[in-house]
């Protein structure tokens, strides 16, 4: 008895770290939980995530788990391109330093790091050319919000850009400086401290760290994700840029598709609800 036991455990752990292994280096699975990418990807969709692509990492939180764990990165084999839809790790709010929660977010990356990114009445430009329109995007309200109507939720804080009209911004990469000042650095506050320095304004001076300056150094390159449902979507636009470093893969094909308000208690309801139409989709 002891053997078999023995036995089980040992096959439990061969097949439990190779999931692991696959899980965090090459394909995982993604609930979609709400509808910012619809029609391309609707809530309830289940996704498989290439993660090879972009450099597979060690698991980035306890499995099992939403506690976030410090993780190695494998070099990645290409870089994301402007159109990819993208899956990584949401950065947080625009006053959050860290999010309120970890959570996976899923968008379509709009602009690259050193790109120039506006929208003019709802047409998205990139260096001064408009972007290609995603074949299912789509906005729910006929009214456009004027230029120079600032909406108080917009990413960066003081910004006169609303969701319809919004920049032009420059899209920061590495080594990129910003020229900082007591008018701008409320705009910059929170992106400076997610690079992990502090930001203190003493006697009319602005300090990052201990170090009095004018101006500051990026640290990482950034992309602007964007959703599919322009107006059911927070996203660049409300929160800010996303860090290359946070992205975790993009997604593949659609595995399974059903109501996720509908609770599993409820299991024939559930089923009922399987959208066998979306299942072997490819999501681009």
């Amino acid at each position: 008895m002891k053997v078999k036991i023995k036995a089980a455990l040992k096959e439990f752990v061969i097949v439990f770290g190779a999931f692991l292994v696959l899980n965090s280096f090459v394909v995982a699975s993604f609930e979609v939980p709400t509808g910012s990418m619809e029609n391309e990807i609707m809530t309830g969709d289940f996704l498989l995530v290439n993660k090879f692509v972009f450099g597979g990492t060690t698991p980035r939180t306890i499995p099992f788990t939403n506690i976030k764990i410090p993780a190695f990165k494998l070099p990645a084999f290409w870089s994301v391109e402007r159109g990819d839809i993208i899956v990584f790790m949401f950065p947080g709010m625009r006053e959050e330093v860290e999010p309120a929660e970890f959570a996976y977010y899923l968008k379509r990356c709009m602009a690259l790091p050193g790109d120039t990114l506006q929208i003019v009445n709802r047409i998205v430009y990139v260096n001064g050319k408009s972007a290609p329109i995603p074949r299912n995007m789509r906005f729910n309200m006929s009214y456009i919000k004027p230029n120079g109507l600032a909406d108080p939720r917009i990413f960066p804080p003081q910004a006169k850009f609303n969701e319809d009209n919004y920049g032009p911004i420059i899209i920061p990469k590495k080594g990129d400086q910003i020229n900082i000042s007591l008018e701008n650095i409320m705009s910059w506050s929170t992106f400076i401290k997610r690079e992990g320095h502090t930001v203190q304004i003493r006697n009319g001076k602005i300090f990052i760290g201990s170090k009095e300056t004018e101006k500051y150094i990026v640290e990482q390159d950034y992309v602007f994700g964007m959703g599919d449902n322009r107006d059911n979507s927070l996203d660049s636009r409300f929160w800010g840029f996303i860090p290359v470093n946070s992205i975790v893969g993009v997604p593949l094909i659609v595995y399974w598709s059903w109501d996720p308000d509908i609770s599993l208690l409820d299991i024939g309801d559930k089923l009922s609800t399987i959208r066998w139409g979306r299942l072997g989709a490819l999501v681009k």
